[in-house]
């Protein structure tokens, strides 16, 4: 039928070359898409009351509440929770319970000098999740 088969010798060794570079192209895409990094949640983080106050500026905080959840309103448990005074010198810290909350009370806190209001600032850490800072988490007034 053909009067020249110069064209098809060799012709199966390069299919089987040609499909084992494919399958190696494959595997090396395959790869690098199933070991990509894994990206971690975002979680926030709440508060019982959004602001209290102080007589002349200074005082004991009273006790709070902190809650912490993700993006679909689940909460978090043991997640490490700092929460910084007005003036930055007073600190309470702890974990999370199994219901994404964190109870604590700041002792002897005062506003930045000649400053009438500062706020509560804090930093929430959980593997699995970006961490959480606010700056302005919770408002104190000084009365």
């Amino acid at each position: 039928m053909f009067n020249n088969e110069s064209a098809s010798v060799g012709l199966p060794i390069r299919i089987v070359i040609l499909t084992i570079i494919g399958m190696i192209g494959i595997y090396t895409i395959l790869s690098a898409v199933t070991s990509t990094p894994f990206v971690p949640d975002t979680m926030f983080a709440s508060s019982n009351c959004s602001s209290f106050n102080l007589t002349n500026g200074t005082g004991d905080s009273p006790y709070l509440t902190v809650n912490v959840f993700d993006n679909d309103g689940r909460l978090i448990g043991d997640a490490n929770i700092i929460v910084w005074g007005p003036s930055r010198e007073k600190v309470a810290g702890g974990i999370t319970d199994a219901d994404g909350e964190f109870q604590y009370r700041l002792l002897n806190i005062s506003l930045p000098q000649g400053k009438t209001e500062g706020y509560l600032s804090v930093k929430v850490m959980q593997e699995g999740y970006l961490d959480y800072s606010n700056d302005y988490f919770l408002k104190v007034k000084k009365v």
